[in-house]
């Protein structure tokens, strides 16, 4: 069982509270005694917060907009898995919110590290050098973005 120091516990898993790698990592957080903080969405016929959420830290959202904004002003780390629209939208916002300074660049918030495991998907769904080739993004820009094999590659990334 993880216990507080000062009254901190650090390394809280926070996720978006659904199903699949979402429940997988409140499953490990729940497995090491440790509390699972699930920010829901709601949506039509989908996405009911999974069963490993600590239910007191289990948050339902209307507007996706809100929910990535207590995601983003508590993250830590970014740590993010092959997915779709939805992951593409909250990984986009963390790295806009790093490339702008906007988070992370103060010492009372530290940067927040962003790994993308599996990095064979993440090269050929996101042509990183052709946006840099276009003009689109600094080719020092690619430094906000780290690679991991698999999820113990990403938890020694960010610290673990």
């Amino acid at each position: 069982m993880m216990r507080p120091v000062d009254g901190v516990l650090d390394n809280v898993i926070a996720t978006g509270g659904g199903g699949g790698i979402m429940e997988a990592a409140c499953r490990g957080a729940h497995d090491a005694g440790a509390p699972a903080i699930g920010f829901n969405i709601r949506l039509p016929k989908r996405q009911k917060p999974n069963a490993f959420t600590t239910p007191a830290l289990t948050f339902q959202f209307h507007y996706f907009a809100i929910r990535k904004l207590h995601l983003a002003m508590r993250a830590r780390a970014l740590v993010v898995f092959p997915g779709g629209f939805g992951t593409l939208d909250e990984l986009f916002e963390i790295l806009t919110l790093r490339q702008t300074r906007r988070m992370g660049v103060v010492p009372v918030v530290p940067v927040v590290p962003v790994v993308l495991v599996d990095e064979v998907y993440w090269r050929r769904l996101i042509d990183w050098d052709y946006l840099v080739e276009a003009g689109m993004l600094r080719r020092k820009d690619l430094r906000l973005v780290q690679f991991a094999a698999d999820a113990e590659g990403a938890w020694g990334l960010v610290g673990g």
